[in-house]
């Protein structure tokens, strides 16, 4: 943030001071409860959350590679996984072509009953035969399913669970990454901090 930005936040904060002041002066409004210690704190602060870090959201997927996943709670977990909001179990398949009945059979047995199951398959996209196979299967058990590449399964599990809907994902790690710029830079940062000495 600039020096500039800086100083018209601190003018904004005191000129909202002296109409405060002016205001309870003039027409006996009471200010008692609002306190302005700094240039920030005041009504309509902006705060972020990042909220597939928070695990009062249940689960949800923070990073993956060519071997597993990384979880909201600090838990990695190496090969396929199926995640639902409060659980994680492994998921007994190698690739896309292994996904069958007897794989996705679990997810009609569950109490409660799934809204959405999203199926992640790597990083090929999905066949129409592939698609057609599995919707067919959970069409009999009124399961609405999203099959997507894991990058996009990830993400959308995310989503529907930080809504609070009843979604589980089942996921199979890519076999290639792929990585910008920017992923090279916080690599290294995070590297470099690593081994920083005090």
């Amino acid at each position: 943030m600039s020096f500039r930005a800086l100083g018209n936040a601190a003018l904004k904060a005191a000129a909202m001071r002296s109409l405060f002041k002016s205001l309870e002066s003039r027409r006996g409004i009471s200010t008692i409860g609002i306190k302005f210690s700094k240039a920030y704190d005041y009504d309509g602060k902006t705060k972020v959350s990042i909220f597939n870090t928070e695990t009062n959201m249940g689960l949800m997927i923070t990073g993956y590679s060519q071997y597993g996943f990384r979880l909201n709670n600090d838990m990695v977990l190496i090969g396929p996984i199926t995640v639902f909001p409060r659980s994680v179990l492994s998921w007994n398949v190698n690739s896309y072509e292994d996904i069958t009945e007897e794989s996705l059979s679990l997810f009609p047995t569950l109490e409660p009953k799934i809204d959405v199951l999203i199926i992640g398959i790597g990083d090929q996209s999905p066949t129409a035969t592939l698609t057609k196979r599995i919707i067919q299967f959970m069409k009999k058990y009124n399961i609405n399913v999203e099959i997507l590449r894991t990058e996009q399964a990830c993400a959308t599990f995310n989503f529907l669970n930080a809504e609070g809907r009843m979604a589980a994902c089942a996921l199979i790690p890519p076999l290639h990454i792929s990585y910008n710029e920017n992923d090279v830079l916080q690599t290294k940062l995070k590297q470099k901090q690593l081994y920083e000495t005090e």
